[in-house]
């Protein structure tokens, strides 16, 4: 599959963040603009539009006293391209509501703002909430809230909302976040099954994890339950790459995008209960180099899962590895969970 990267381009005049270029400017009483207009500046090795470091200049010419974080586990976008791209994938409109996970200095959160979205922008660092809170002022169009988004309350706080914009229509939310690297499988773990909630999630992930979530294939080291796991969920699709370069500090490895197109409960695959499939999955890879009727012999006999197995076409002596999800579905169902 041809991939496109996306690298640091030579520094060009930038528009302020809330108005990104091929945008129509907000009509007085609708978008926001940022309460500080930074204009994106080269970076000092003459490369991407460095919006990380001029935000922090332009709020500390104002009396602030924000200074670089570099100790969260999260990578500062510099490209207000790489942004825009995002929010491209996302497929981000007018009236949208948008989650937001780590906003940082709010790069991501103003092309969002930009695109006429309503934003919760959900930040563990007490610094950075405030951070963004001095870049854009107090506007009903964004909600900064200083919590761990694994202890988050998602329900509460976006069905409000939703219903409040459904105006006698289902409304689904939006997920659009440059996530810490560290937690990025946890994020997959905990949206992707609010299928009532939001239609779509777009993730910028390490590289590598976005390829895996995407593209993993049967009978290799790659594939394992998550991935049975977000094809349960959702239908992934690998966006593209973002080069180490734009971002600061630079990790060691490059970024890549990734867009879940998420699932109603009406679509999920069928089983008895997605509880016991799933406890299943986890314990067939637990065992990944084991045959099936060892590594779930502490679940059903040896007997009824290689009868299992043939009846669903697959040999007696299968592995994990093997299976793809609808094998793993035909297995569970055949067993009676």
């Amino acid at each position: 599959m041809a991939l496109t990267s996306l690298s640091p381009r030579p520094a060009r005049p930038s528009p302020s963040p809330a108005t990104p270029p091929h945008r129509r400017p907000p009509p007085p009483c609708g978008r926001i603009r940022p309460t500080s207009a930074v204009s994106t500046a080269a970076s000092d090795g003459g490369g991407a539009a460095d919006d990380y470091h001029s935000t922090i200049r332009s709020l500390n010419s104002h009396g602030r006293r924000h200074v670089p974080r570099k100790s969260l586990g999260q990578n500062y976008m510099l490209n207000a391209r790489v942004n825009e791209e995002l929010v491209a994938a996302a497929g981000v409109e007018e009236g949208d509501v948008v989650l937001e996970i780590g906003p940082g200095t709010g790069s991501l959160t103003a092309a969002l703002l930009a695109a006429g979205a309503t934003v919760v922008a959900v930040e563990k660092d007490k610094h950075m909430a405030t951070l963004v809170r001095d870049r854009f002022g107090s506007t009903e169009q964004l909600k900064v809230i200083e919590e761990d988004i694994t202890k988050f309350h998602v329900h509460s706080h976006f069905l409000p909302i939703l219903e409040e914009k459904s105006r006698g229509t289902k409304k689904y939310a939006k997920v659009v976040s440059n996530l810490p690297f560290n937690v990025s499988t946890e994020v997959v773990k905990q949206i992707l099954p609010m299928g009532d909630v939001f239609s779509v999630m777009v993730l910028m992930l390490q590289d590598e994890a976005a390829l895996r979530l995407a593209n993993a294939s049967i009978q290799t080291p790659e594939y394992r339950p998550i991935n049975v796991f977000v094809n349960f969920y959702s239908e992934p699709e690998y966006k593209f790459k973002v080069e180490r370069a734009n971002f600061f500090p630079q990790p060691t490895v490059d970024g890549g995008v990734i867009r879940f197109k998420i699932k109603d409960a009406g679509e999920y695959p069928p089983v008895s209960s997605n509880k016991s499939f799933f406890s299943m999955v986890n314990s067939a890879f637990n065992g990944k180099r084991k045959m099936l009727r060892k590594s779930l012999q502490h679940l059903y006999s040896s007997a009824d899962i290689e009868a299992a197995l043939t009846n669903i076409g697959l040999p007696p002596t299968a592995r994990p590895s093997e299976l793809m999800m609808d094998d793993f579905v035909r297995l569970h169902n055949y067993l009676g969970n």
